[in-house]
This record gives C-alpha cells, structure tokens and sequence, in this order.
C-alpha cells in the first residue's frame, strides 16, 4: 500500500504535516477531509514502504521472522507508560521524548525515537505509529479512535491492558509446560547418553564374545551405531523439519488445514478453540470500548483470533452485520462458538453492553485455556516418567539378557 505525504490545516486552523498508508490518492484525500484537515499539498512518497512480510498462498519462502522482532513485553511497559504521561497532561511529544530516553530495549528505542520525530512534524500519533510497519492493526486502529474522540490516555490504558493480558496469559502457559519440557529433555538427554556412550561399551563386549545375539539386541546396536554415526544428519533433519513446518504453515492453504486439523484433535482442539475464542472477545471488547466501530473491529478480530476457521465465521458475522444483522446470529450460525458464548453476546446486545460481555467472555475462556492445561500437563508428566523408564527398561534387558544367556551356557 502506497505511502502519502500532505500538508494542510486542521480545524483549529493549525498548520500541519504527516504521512499515511492508503490504497490510492483519492482514499487518501477522503480519509485526511473526514479527520477535518484543509489539504494543501499531498504527493506520493518516493520511498518504499516498510511493511510487514504477507503470506503468499502460491509460494513456498523459508520463515525466519520468528528469529527478529520486539519483545511483547516491552510493547507492552511502553505503552502503559505512554498511557501515564499522557494522563498526567504532559504533551504526547514531550511523552514520547521521556520513554525514549528511559526504553532499555535497542529497537524499541529506536523506533519511539522516530515515532516522535514523526509527531513533531506534525503527523497523528496513529499515523506515525502505522508508517513505522511494526504495529499491528489493533494497535493502530485503537491509537487512532481515541485521538479522534479526544480520550487518548484511556485508550492508551485500554491497549496497555489488552497487552498486558495476552503476555499474563503466555506467560502462564509457558511456566506450566517448563516442567514437562524439561522432563522430556532429561528423558532424551538420558537415552542419549545411553545409546552414545553406555550400549557401545556393553555391545563391544557381547560380539567379542562371537555369539549369536537375539533379534532386538540386534536392533539395539545399530540403532546405537547409526546414532553415534549421524547424530549430525538427524540434528540437521530436525532444524530443516522445523523450518519446513513453519514455512508451510506461513502459506495460506497450510495454515487452514493446519488449523482444521488441530481443531479436530481430541484435548488440544478444545484448547485451541478456547484460545482463539479468548483473543477474538477480548480484542472486540477493546475496540468497541475505546470506540472503533463494529465493522472495523471483526474485521481486526479475525486476524487476531489466529486460526483461519475461527477467522472465517468472524469475517462471515462481519458480512452479516454490514447487511443489518445482529452479532450473535452468523456467530450461531457459523458452529464455531459454543452456546455460552453466543448467549453472552445476545444478552449484551439486548442491553448495550457488548463489550463488556465479550470482556467476561475472554476472561472465562483465558481461565479455560489455563486449567486445560494445568492437567493435560499433570496426565504428560507420569507418562513421560513411564516413557524413559520404559525405554532405558528396553536397552537394559536388550543387554543384559544376552550376558545372562551366555553365563549360564558357560557353566
């Protein structure tokens, strides 16, 4: 999307100047005349935009956007402390002047540091946010509703919040799968010295003896030679396996079934389902608090739900409500949401209380998500326990056995 440079007069009768992201010259007027600005000059930006990479559904491309990035919880002690200079009543480029000089994190330093020069020239915050290509819609979408309506420390605050949940709720996750992460690396880490170091000790013994070895001793030793042989290759096949998985999963088609498939798998689509219904209704709820229209916010929601099933009913809703509908109605229709969900948002829209609604919903649903996991990773921990003890079990008597055999027959 092309870049546009202007120069005008607000209401106020204030020169001012930025840049903004739109599909052609005459959206871009239209969009700068119904933010109230008198244009004076506006011309298309000679520079390439910085922009996020986008799937492409026809193109395999090896993904490492994973490797770069800012931190989600630097985005988001950022923006709560924006929010409490710009409540306080500092002016928002005096604001952005103070978090730069206390940001730790190198890039985010330096792109606050541009935000605000962009602001000093004159541009919107949410324009100076957007041209920067590393804030998402939400982000922007939420920047921008409360600068129109004059409430930007509030919705500053809000987005803060929001932040601030998705990284509570990761956060959680993350501590309650260390352990059995760690579990299974031990158990690997173990089999590994064993087949490694331990078995060609044993084996070496066995076949000096020149006696005939049973079949799974047999099995044992090559797959200890072929280890310590090609630990390298299988080291290599694993990072080149994960590289492939994500890249697929990157083009649209992987991603949808991907998706499809995990929602259909037994424990872990309830989990995924929660999880996505989680997102979807705590960014609804943000965006209708802080005044994005409903249109506009299921459209961000879809993309922030990450999984293109969910997303597909949500984009379903959003057609629906353009057309006249309720929310609740292609929701229901779609077979994606369960019937609590749908009733919540019924009852919000019968009182005017939507987001607030969909607000208990995320909170019920993130509750959901992390009691889900808390025992699906206390049923993993006894069977990866019975998994290492079953497999050293197996290289034992695969070892000894034969020694055993071999002793009684020497007496």
């Amino acid at each position: 999307m092309p870049i546009y440079n202007y120069k005008g007069m607000n209401s106020t009768g204030r020169a001012t100047k930025g840049s903004l992201n739109a599909e052609n010259l005459a959206a871009a007027r239209s969009r700068l005349r119904g933010e109230g600005l008198f244009l004076t000059e506006i011309v298309e930006s000679k520079e390439a935009p910085e922009i996020a990479p986008k799937r492409d559904g026809s193109r395999f491309q090896i993904d490492l956007s994973f490797l770069r990035g800012i931190p989600a919880l630097e985005r988001a002690l950022a923006t709560r402390q924006l929010a409490t200079l710009v409540s306080s009543g500092i002016p928002l480029v005096d604001s952005l002047t103070a978090l730069v000089a206390q940001c730790e994190h190198t890039g985010l330093r330096a792109l606050l540091g541009n935000v605000r020069d962009r602001v000093n020239e004159g541009s919107s915050l949410a324009d100076a946010l957007q041209t920067t290509g590393q804030f998402d819609t939400l982000y922007v979408s939420m920047v921008r509703a409360g600068e129109a309506g004059g409430v930007l420390d509030v919705v500053l605050e809000r987005v803060a919040d929001y932040l601030e949940n998705q990284v509570s709720l990761s956060n959680k996750i993350s501590s309650i799968l260390i352990y059995p992460i760690v579990m299974l690396l031990f158990a690997g880490g173990v089999v590994a010295a064993l087949v490694t170091v331990v078995l060609p000790q044993i084996t070496g013994l066995l076949l000096s003896l020149d006696q005939e070895l049973p079949f799974y001793t047999v099995w044992i030793i090559a797959m200890s030679d072929f280890a310590r042989s090609w630990w390298w290759a299988m080291l290599l096949a694993m990072a080149a396996a994960f590289l492939v998985f994500r890249s697929l999963i990157a083009t649209e088609r992987g991603r949808d079934v991907y998706d499809r498939v995990t929602l259909r798998l037994p424990v872990i689509g309830r989990i995924a389902r929660a999880v996505s219904i989680a997102r979807f209704s705590r960014t609804l709820s943000t965006l209708l608090s802080s005044g994005v229209g409903i249109v506009q916010a299921l459209d961000i929601s879809q993309h922030v739900a990450k999984n293109t099933v969910i997303a597909e009913a949500v984009r379903a809703s959003r057609t629906a409500v353009i057309e006249g509908a309720s929310l609740a109605a292609p929701l229901r229709a779609s077979g994606q949401f369960p019937p609590m969900v749908i009733t919540m948002i019924e009852v919000g829209e019968r009182g005017g209380e939507v987001d607030s609604m969909l607000a208990r919903v995320a909170s019920t649903y993130d509750e959901q998500v992390e009691n889900s996991i808390s025992k699906l990773t206390s049923l993993l921990e006894p069977f990866l326990i019975l998994l290492m003890v079953g497999i050293v079990l197996v290289i034992i008597l695969a070892t000894l056995m034969p020694m055993l055999e071999i002793t009684n027959a020497m007496h």
